[in-house]
């Protein structure tokens, strides 16, 4: 183990082992990623970054455009060509630039 490299204990007792200061659990966020929707497709740092912000469906995702939707701490360009096909899937877009 390198000196930038910290041991930490979850507050579920996962112990794991992260260079940055980032608090989150690799075992619990393996655990709460879903199986099925357009969010299972995302990474965690996306996924994160629209549950953050209340999103946790395609019709609240509309509501948004790729502008605000690329501004979430977490969210990365890659992730936009995902949303914008799990959207047209269900006949939906992000919200129109103004």
């Amino acid at each position: 183990m390198t000196s930038n490299e910290n041991v930490k204990v979850c507050a579920n007792g996962h112990t794991y082992v992260k260079k940055s200061d980032c608090p989150t659990c690799p075992v619990c966020e393996k655990e709460r990623k879903p199986d099925t929707g357009f969010l299972s497709i995302l990474s965690g740092p996306a996924r994160r970054a629209l549950e953050n912000n209340g999103i946790t469906t395609l019709e609240e995702l509309a509501g948004f455009s790729e502008k605000e939707v690329l501004a979430f701490h977490g969210m990365g360009p890659s992730s936009i060509p995902k949303l914008r096909k799990a959207l047209g899937e269900k006949g939906l877009g992000f919200k129109e630039e103004r």
